[in-house]
């Protein structure tokens, strides 16, 4: 039996309940010289700068030879320092001699290199899909999983809805999803919400001479500029109700009828949406109709925000670095220079405009008149924040939380759940972390 799979006995019967396949890794990102993975399959892994028995090297001048030590019970993890030389610190807090709980996102920095935990459960991601990494970019694995949902959606001719914040980068999962569909046609890109009110009918489908006032000449419209290719339809919630049976007609059965004409005209277009809300909760509010939505989402990608894939930050500061210099004609090097501690910042900060509030610190940093390194003080206009990662839009406020349950209770909940401290974090709406800051306060024993 794999060592990521355990065997313990419950106190509600006799039989051995079988906890779920956990998976730990620590992906390296800064320097970016360093960029790697470290896997963390044993209950004890020990982090250092030299290789030793079971030691994972992280080759830099400020790790010590044996820095820290993560180790794992199940689905919970723990960091203690060992003495480093140069310190280690967990999420921007010193970490100390004694063990510290970890959980799924956390930022490590062991002197000057910073690293990010991830924890999952079931099998660890493998980042074997199709989708060019150039397009769906990063190592972490929320972006290893979206490039396998691209990848399988892609080849299909059946419509895709991308669901995420704005600015987390869905006209790049648009494009890829066409350019990996095969399709010969071209990728029409339209935003809804900058469609006008009253002319979208005519604009998404096409309109003859004369139809309304000032329609002097025939339009074919979006659907069929796209013949043949992709429709990628941003912002799809904000299409008005009365326009959606037509929008319906023409996803569903490839027919549009355009404005001032009887006749329906046959198009070959492979639809693609995306959306920054829930059309699940507009649904029900009669505000899009289901149907529509049914057949959109037969293919749903969801695209996590910035903040839940911190590993590829680095990624991404270099990336819109590097086209914030080419389109302005600027020299691609030197690139930016950030302290570890200016990345450890911009690691923890929450991102809430996501890869446009990335874009703006590039163009703030890029325009200064200095070429010192930055530090954490030059960013401090900036990541204001950044130890307070963004809530969800759908978490509750602290103040509709549950309050802090006593020993017994907690307990319950465990026992409740099977153990599993993500179905408690939920309960709680908590973060994990703060479960097991009770679960180790209360003294109580997952090993059951």
């Amino acid at each position: 039996m794999s060592e990521l799979r355990e065997r313990t006995a419950t106190y509600d019967g006799d039989e051995p309940r079988e906890r779920k396949a956990t998976w730990a890794r620590l992906l390296v990102v800064f320097p970016a010289e360093l960029a790697s993975t470290l896997p963390l399959g044993a209950p004890e892994t020990i982090i250092g700068r030299e290789p030793d028995d079971g030691t994972r090297v992280v080759p830099h001048a400020t790790v010590s030879r044996r820095h820290l030590t993560i180790r794992r019970d199940g689905a919970a993890a723990t960091a203690v320092d060992l003495g480093s030389r140069n310190g280690t610190w967990i999420n921007g807090v010193p970490a100390g001699a004694l063990p510290r709980a970890l959980g799924h996102g956390d930022v490590i920095r062991m002197g000057e290199v910073c690293a990010v935990l991830e924890l999952g459960e079931g099998e660890p991601p493998e980042d074997n899909a199709d989708a060019e990494t150039l397009a769906v970019p990063g190592r972490s694995s929320a972006a290893v999983a979206l490039r396998r949902a691209v990848a399988q959606a892609a080849g299909d001719p059946s419509p895709a809805l991308i669901v995420g914040e704005s600015g987390t980068g869905k006209e790049f999962v648009a494009r890829e999803l066409h350019r990996s569909s095969g399709r010969v046609g071209p990728l029409v890109v339209t935003n809804c919400a900058a469609l006008s009110a009253t002319l979208i009918d005519s604009q998404l489908f096409g309109h003859e001479k004369g139809a309304f006032t000032g329609a002097v000449a025939t339009q074919p419209g979006l659907f069929r500029a796209a013949a043949g290719g992709s429709l990628f339809l941003d912002e799809i919630g904000e299409v008005p109700l009365e326009v959606q049976p037509k929008l319906l007609r023409a996803v569903e059965l490839g027919e549009v009828t355009p404005l001032g004409d009887t006749k329906t005209i046959s198009v070959d277009v492979r639809i693609i949406a995306a959306t920054n809300r829930g059309l699940a909760d507009d649904v029900e509010a009669g505000r899009f109709r289901r149907d529509l939505y049914a057949r959109l989402s037969l293919f749903e990608i969801a695209l996590p925000p910035l903040r839940e894939r911190r590993a590829d930050i680095p990624m991404w500061l270099s990336r819109l670095t590097a086209r914030w210099r080419e389109t302005r004609n600027k020299p691609a090097q030197p690139p930016l220079e950030l302290s570890a501690e200016a990345m450890e910042a911009v690691l923890l900060h929450g991102w809430p405009e996501n890869l446009r509030g990335l874009d703006q610190l590039v163009h703030a940093l890029e325009t200064r008149t200095d070429d010192e390194v930055i530090t954490r003080a030059m960013l401090t206009d900036w990541l204001h924040s950044a130890s307070t990662p963004v809530p969800k839009s759908s978490e509750k406020t602290p103040s509709e939380r549950p309050a802090k349950p006593d020993r017994e209770a907690l307990e319950s909940s465990l026992r409740t759940h099977d153990y599993n401290v993500a179905a408690v974090a939920a309960e709680y709406r908590r973060d994990r972390k703060q479960i097991y800051r009770w679960i180790e306060a209360y003294g109580i024993d997952l090993e059951r």
